[in-house]
């Protein structure tokens, strides 16, 4: 359970359908007031996923809004290594008009996306994994009233979160 100070995708979601639903009521009974009230909170409702979403990706470094560091998995690294040092390879190789060493290059950059994606893959399911057991864990030590217990699945909940935002990020910069 994310605290109230953080924002929260799950939150934006059912504030963004608790909007259309009072956006549905003004409508049909004609109050301006609850169609305002629709359009505050479905304005808010945007603003908490955009907030929940926010994070930096730099190197092999994953911030989040949560406060939380996260550093990519191994395979994600040396793949993004062996991806470049092909990358110069084939350059190289296509400058000098050396085939092998073009060839070479297009290999290993190949290997290095491979592996990358490989790496990403364990971030993400590994990421998703430790936002579920945080939830429940953090709900769970919560109806104990075991704060120290709701703290650190808390934390897990917001690594995990960091971790998968990480790899949508460097996804979608590959997109672009």
């Amino acid at each position: 359970m994310a605290s109230k100070d953080q924002p929260s995708t799950l939150k934006s979601y059912v504030d963004s359908a608790t909007a259309t639903m009072q956006s549905a009521i003004g409508s049909t009974t004609g109050n301006p007031n609850d169609k305002t009230q629709a359009d505050l909170k479905k304005q808010n409702a945007v603003d908490e996923r955009t907030a929940s979403q926010a994070g930096a990706k730099v190197g092999p470094l994953s911030f989040s809004n949560t406060g939380e560091t996260t550093v990519d998995n191994q395979d994600r690294r040396q793949g993004a290594w062996d991806e470049t040092v092909g990358s110069v390879k084939k350059a190289v190789g296509n400058l000098t008009g050396n085939a092998t060493l073009k060839d070479a290059g297009a290999r290993q950059e190949q290997e290095g996306q491979e592996q990358k994606a490989a790496g990403q893959i364990k971030d993400l399911t590994s990421g998703a994994a430790d936002r579920v057991t945080g939830t429940i864990g953090s709900g769970m030590a919560s109806l104990t009233k075991n704060t120290e217990a709701q703290a650190d699945f808390q934390k897990q909940h917001d690594q995990g979160k960091t971790r998968v935002r990480g790899v949508e990020a460097e996804v979608n910069s590959q997109q672009e």
